[in-house]
């Protein structure tokens, strides 16, 4: 039997070099933290056949003293963290010791730094780490690292073409950029200057590296709870995307793929979103370093919360409430005015539909009752009045087009409306309100069963308080069965044991049932697209502005039920240029 016996030390880093060193985007991940963490302002990044060839990351930090170069080389040395107390309350990017000492064992590396006190700067090459010797440069540190897996060519073969590669590395730059505008990066690609990013505030960074278009669809984000923070921009859903490329989440600064984040922000943009599209949002999570162990992965782009619940219902909210903001409330934030009253009354009915009514949709009851809403619509607008259209954002109605769009005039030009989109979206928010308004619980004549498992028996006795608050009464009805007694009046419709086996497994994890409201939500949102005013509709111009008024304060008024933009602005700037004014 083989001899249990110590691994050699070049062997262990190249362990460690296949969980931190991936690919060439690694190695400069690791690189510009260093360099962030040293206090740069100025950080120029060269590259050569994607990196794999050379990476050469130069700065203006505090640099490196000579006594510690070697030691920068060494597994786990490191300067940001000395205790376990320390490694609790992690504020730096590096802190782990492993990365420069991984990147030596696959490539050949050579460090020259200078600190400010030093006459000169100082070079240390890997393949000679004895040997420190004298060097030219003005300040900070410059780290080459070249010919990447050079002594492992197995690994080499698993790299992608050279174009994938500066891919990867021109993401990780855009990444670190993002959360350090004060910071000036340069990016170059075999001799060919590929990103100049002077330093900036945080809107001008996001222009510059997402664009003018992102920064045009995106609502500010700054929202506060306790010891949380999120701040950032949330794009509308008018600008999802077919990809997660445009999704940056930091927390303490730092850039993560988080399955709780991630989760708690698509579920915020779950009632506008179309489709299987992704949406684009830049949010920077601030909480106590020592509520949060970045510590879970080498590559630290993995994190673990204590209150995991608390911060996914904090970022779900602190978003859903960003992208549900009126028109009205959002460009009176934007404009710096007051938000604009409510000039006309609400279309609503005037009567409430009788308490066993159901809404499920087969129901003839449910039908008299969107035709009652429908009518509503047309009965509750006001005589015309006289608008002033820099106090509204969609601003005063021109004309209609083909029964199907409402053409009207803003301050910013020329808006478009799709009649159906908006009024679907207004009835679909009041329907909401309503049954939030209401507890309506359908009591079943004859109890539904079925065979449950030992989870879902410990769920139903655990939240029933829960339950019942939901409009459920699930109890046990057997040794193997559980019996559903009574549901929620709007879900009463549909498929009482899958809905039921749904809601416990979601209870067993979260603090509130996403299911229910989802499943509801998709019946009201039928129930208003067909309540909806049908297109080719004529409207007068008063039922124009009604109709425009009542977007500007109804919440997610941007997108319909299906997450298809509502209206879309023409700017005065963008009509010139279709007629060639001004050439």
């Amino acid at each position: 039997m083989p001899r249990i016996q110590p691994l050699p030390d070049l062997l262990i880093s190249q362990i460690a070099a296949g969980e931190v060193v991936e690919r060439p985007a690694s190695v400069l991940k690791e690189l510009i933290e260093n360099s962030l963490d040293a206090g740069a302002t100025k950080i120029d990044v060269q590259l050569e056949e994607g990196g794999v060839k050379l990476i050469r990351v130069a700065d203006d930090g505090g640099g490196i003293p000579r006594e510690d170069l070697p030691l920068a080389l060494a597994r786990h040395a490191t300067s940001k963290i000395a205790s376990l107390a320390d490694l609790e309350r992690v504020a730096s990017y590096g802190f782990r010791g492993e990365a420069l000492a991984s990147i030596t064992a696959v490539a050949r590396v050579a460090i020259t730094s200078r600190t400010p006190e030093a006459p000169h700067a100082w070079q240390l090459d890997a393949g000679n780490a004895a040997a420190v010797a004298p060097a030219a440069l003005s300040a900070g540190t410059v780290i080459v690292v070249a010919d990447l897996y050079f002594n492992t060519p197995a690994r080499r073969k698993f790299l992608k073409t050279t174009a994938t590669e500066f891919s990867h590395c021109d993401d990780v730059l855009t990444r670190m950029a993002q959360v350090r505008p004060d910071v000036e990066f340069t990016l170059t690609h075999n001799g060919q200057l590929k990103r100049r990013l002077a330093s900036a505030d945080f809107a001008r960074r996001a222009r510059d590296l997402l664009g003018e278009e992102f920064l045009a669809q995106a609502r500010s984000v700054d929202a506060t709870a306790g010891p949380l923070r999120l701040a950032g921009y949330a794009a509308l859903p008018a600008y999802a995307r077919s990809s997660r490329a445009e999704q940056y989440f930091y927390v303490n600064g730092r850039f993560v793929r988080d399955k709780l984040l991630v989760h708690a922000a698509r579920q915020a943009y779950a009632d506008v979103l179309h489709g299987a599209h992704h949406p684009a949002y830049v949010l920077f999570l601030e909480l106590d370093p020592a509520a949060v162990d970045v510590n879970v992965h080498p590559a630290k782009t993995e994190v673990r919360f204590r209150d995991a619940r608390g911060v996914h219902q904090f970022v779900f909210h602190a978003v859903q409430r960003v992208l549900a903001a009126p028109l009205a409330a959002a460009h009176a934030a934007a404009s710096g005015v007051p938000p604009v009253p409510r000039g006309f009354p609400p279309i609503t009915p005037t009567f409430a539909p009788p308490q066993q009514t159901s809404f499920a949709l087969h129901e003839p009851t449910a039908a008299a009752y969107l035709e009652f809403v429908s009518q509503a619509f047309t009965d509750a607008i006001p005589s015309a009045p006289t608008f002033a259209a820099t106090q509204h954002p969609l601003g005063y109605a021109l004309a209609q087009l083909h029964g199907i769009y409402i053409l009207a005039q803003n301050t910013q030009g020329l808006v478009l409306v799709d009649m159906h989109a908006a009024h679907e979206r207004i009835l679909y928010e009041r329907l909401k309100t309503g049954a939030d308004s209401q507890t309506e619980v359908q009591q079943l004549l004859v109890p539904v069963l079925f065979a449950a498992s030992a989870g879902e028996f410990a769920s139903a006795e655990a939240h029933a308080d829960t339950l019942t608050t939901l409009g459920f009464a699930i109890a046990p009805a057997g040794p193997q069965q559980l019996a559903v007694r009574a549901v929620p009046v709007l879900l009463s419709g549909g498929d009482i044991v899958a809905l039921a086996r749904a809601l416990l497994a979601d209870l067993a994890e979260q603090p509130a049932s996403r299911v229910i409201e989802t499943r509801r939500n998709e019946l009201l949102g039928t129930m208003a697209c067909h309540g909806a005013v049908r297109a080719h509709r004529s409207l007068s111009v008063p039922e124009m502005n009604a109709l425009l008024r009542q977007m500007e304060t109804t919440e997610r008024a941007d997108q319909c039920n299906h997450g298809r933009p509502t209206w879309v602005q023409l700017s005065i700037s963008e009509l010139d240029r279709l007629f060639m004014r001004g050439r």
